[in-house]
């Protein structure tokens, strides 16, 4: 049974490439004790099983998002990490926004890895020590456009049957623990099929 069964009627994806093995790097890491929307850029950040990272303001093990604290504090946090692919800053480059690492309020700027085409349950080895475990996509808010004019529509898209495509990286949780730096490799564990595709958390 998937572990995050409510979303499981989803269509599997039939065919995941197999060259995420070891192929991405992580570029930045970031943590911010506060809940703004940027997050501040440190020379490494520490990952603690069942938690997230070590003081930042979406650390623990049930949900920290402020909305959703709002409506059921118990519901487990699946937001622990979030990650975005600096390929995405080159796309928005292009559009006319100078983004860069945690500027949109990632834990982690990767490199090398397509992080949306990950199936739900991925799990992410990073550095010597630290593993996380997908659990989904960033739903981007009206926060980012705040941020800058424009941008809200810039990070979406839309697939070849109008489904909306969310740019802005995925969540996920800690498994493991341990130091994650600029520069440290990502290695990718995929799930036993079925695969199933990521949806906002």
């Amino acid at each position: 049974m998937c572990r995050h069964s409510r979303r499981c009627h989803s269509p599997a994806i039939s065919q995941i490439p197999m060259t995420f093995t070891s192929a991405g790097r992580v570029l930045c890491v970031a943590r911010d004790a506060e809940h703004r929307f940027s997050k501040r850029p440190v020379s490494e950040i520490r990952i603690v099983a069942g938690l997230g990272i070590e003081g930042d303001a979406h650390s623990g093990a049930t949900v920290k998002h402020r909305s959703r604290v709002a409506v059921d504090p118990s519901q487990p946090n699946l937001r622990q990490v979030h990650l975005i692919q600096a390929e995405l800053f080159e796309e928005l480059k292009g559009k006319g926004f100078d983004i860069r690492g945690a500027d949109l309020g990632e834990n982690i700027t990767t490199q090398g890895i397509d992080l949306l085409a990950l199936p739900r349950g991925a799990i992410l080895r990073i550095g010597s020590d630290a593993v996380l475990e997908v659990t989904g996509l960033r739903n981007p808010c009206a926060q980012i456009e705040q941020f800058r004019s424009g941008l809200l529509q810039a990070v979406l898209d839309r697939g070849p049957h109008g489904e909306v495509i969310r740019k802005t990286g995925i969540m996920a949780i800690a498994r493991s623990g341990g130091l994650v730096r600029a520069g440290d490799p990502i290695h990718v564990d995929l799930p036993a099929l079925p695969h199933f595709p990521l949806e906002r958390v």
